[in-house]
């Protein structure tokens, strides 16, 4: 995107007042700009559309309406946009509002079917195959740790510094394949859900809101909220889903994921890999 606020700055000494207090409110507004109108925004500044449009001409859009797209577009592809302060409120307790509404919206989804048929195909699949990138990949280790507790052929997909043809080649029908896929994906992602289609194999896709992708094909996906009230995107609700999963697995199949925990944790006795003194 441009730089709006640099922009402004450059050419605050030639805006009218109005002009100036409608610029105020926007760099104060950032992280949540895209969600007013024309009209609304000309209340808020106290002044005419006509300012609001003559306004963001002098900073290169059209109008005000391809500027809040534009802003949409970054907010939604991971683009970090620093947020203002309310008055009175903190940014402390807007994060942990803002957190609360999240898990709202995972609690409402975790209503539907959905997570059923996810923890059934968990635990019919002969593997399992957790893959992810960049600020996903996390999300995708501590899932797979989880679910390894639980079941087993769980692995973790692509390994530091590897390639993932010789990964996928092993995949069959009989497999499946998570992948975390929050946004900012590397570039060959799609190219990647779309070869796990082609090769027939069972996937369940979890990426953030309105994300567009697996539009028409095949699959499950699960879109979580990412929203805060700032900057950067909060990974609660992928974290919160990923032990979800992986009780939702152990609670379907209990006898099995008790012995194979009961196994696991002889082993951490034996090898004394664990410090479980406290």
């Amino acid at each position: 995107m441009r730089q709006i606020t640099e922009t402004i700055r450059q050419n605050y000494d030639q805006l009218s007042p109005s002009e100036r207090r409608v610029a105020g409110f926007i760099i104060d507004h950032l992280d949540d700009l895209a969600t007013y109108n024309s009209v609304e925004l000309s209340r808020q500044c106290n002044t005419s559309k006509a300012t609001i449009s003559r306004l963001f001409r002098r900073l290169g859009y059209d109008s005000f309406k391809q500027a809040r797209e534009e802003l949409r577009r970054l907010r939604q592809s991971g683009v970090p946009l620093p947020g203002s302060m309310q008055a009175g409120v903190s940014l402390v307790d807007r994060h942990f509002a803002s957190e609360q509404q999240n898990l709202q919206r995972l609690a409402a989804l975790a209503q539907s079917s959905q997570l059923s048929d996810i923890t059934e195909q968990l635990a019919e699949a002969k593997n399992v195959a957790v893959i992810g990138f960049r600020n996903s990949y996390p999300i995708a280790l501590h899932l797979r740790q989880q679910l390894q507790q639980v079941r087993a052929s769980v692995r973790l997909l692509p390994q530091p510094g590897q390639t993932l043809g010789e990964e996928l080649v092993e995949l069959t029908p009989d497999d499946l394949v998570i992948l975390v896929a929050f946004h900012r994906r590397p570039s060959g992602f799609r190219t990647l859900l779309n070869t796990l289609q082609q090769q027939q194999i069972p996937t369940v896709l979890l990426c953030e809101s309105n994300s567009g992708l697996m539009a028409g094909g095949k699959g499950m996906v699960l879109e979580l909220p990412l929203d805060t009230v700032s900057a950067f995107d909060s990974y609660a609700l992928p974290m919160s889903l990923a032990s979800l999963l992986s009780n939702l697995l152990l609670h379907h199949q209990l006898e099995q994921g008790r012995s194979r925990i009961e196994q696991i944790n002889e082993l951490y006795d034996l090898t004394g890999e664990l410090d479980i003194s406290y």
